[in-house]
């Protein structure tokens, strides 16, 4: 909450930062509406053993098939529509992150990692696709246990949707950790030492980002809240604890 209120009294920032969810929307839904019109082709073309079945089989195994095809990838784009949008959106999340660390740094400064903007590219890339691996692998895991009755429809969502939120914040936070210098195994070992932390923030983020269209507008605010709580991960003060502290320190002087 506190990112998306940085944004809202920072317009010009709200409106750069909507661009790359924007692409990655338009992206994401040309697949699936490509999958959709076409899905049921290439199930018929991967499954030509079915061919010599009886009727009315064959239909019903592929029509099976696209569905549990569409399904997964569904919720694959939902997993990785972040990771997608950050690598999209490097140079514009970087500027805006950057914008909130010197807003409520104390000193009006932000840590710069040193690095050209092609290297910047190539360690955010390489590590979205690693984050990218591990939460395919979590998102076909548990889209198989959901076929498991009871326990599929009741505890796999509520686990599905704690996984999302720590790649969710997995990935947003890498944008001001990464210009910090700190690599991914390191950001992940900081991570786990604040799960609720990190599930407090990513999982109601997820869940807001299955409403089609939120995720674009949420982007920006979430990139803002995610460089704030990497400050809170790293122990750095804001400029408002700064001035509560000194507050404090002047009450006990008198």
């Amino acid at each position: 909450m506190r990112g998306q209120r940085w944004v809202a009294t920072h317009g010009k920032q709200f409106g750069f930062g909507l661009i790359p969810g924007l692409i990655t929307l338009v992206l994401y839904a040309a697949a699936l509406v490509a999958l959709a019109l076409w899905g049921t082709d290439f199930v018929t073309w991967a499954t030509p053993f079915a061919d010599d079945w009886s009727s009315p089989w064959p239909g019903l195994f592929r029509g099976f098939l696209t569905a549990v095809l569409f399904a997964l990838a569904l919720l694959l784009s939902v997993i990785t529509f972040t990771a997608a949008t950050l690598v999209i959106g490097q140079p514009f999340y970087e500027s805006l992150s950057e914008k909130v660390d010197r807003d409520v740094s104390p000193d009006g400064t932000a840590p710069e990692s040193g690095l050209p903007l092609w290297r910047e590219l190539l360690i955010s890339t390489r590590d979205s696709l690693r984050i990218v691996a591990r939460a395919v692998v979590w998102g076909v895991l548990l889209f198989a246990l959901g076929f498991i009755p009871f326990v599929g429809q009741t505890v796999v969502p509520v686990i599905g949707f704690f996984v999302t939120g720590y790649f969710l914040t997995e990935e947003l936070t890498a944008v001001a950790l990464q210009r910090r210098n700190i690599v991914l195994r390191d950001r992940l070992t900081m991570l786990r030492s604040r799960r609720m932390l990190v599930w407090g923030f990513g999982t109601p983020l997820g869940l807001a980002f299955l409403v089609p269209f939120v995720a674009v507008f949420l982007m920006p605010g979430a990139v803002a809240g995610a460089t704030l709580m990497a400050r809170d991960l790293l122990g750095e003060e804001t400029r408002e604890e700064n001035e509560e502290s000194e507050a404090d320190d002047n009450s006990v002087s008198r």
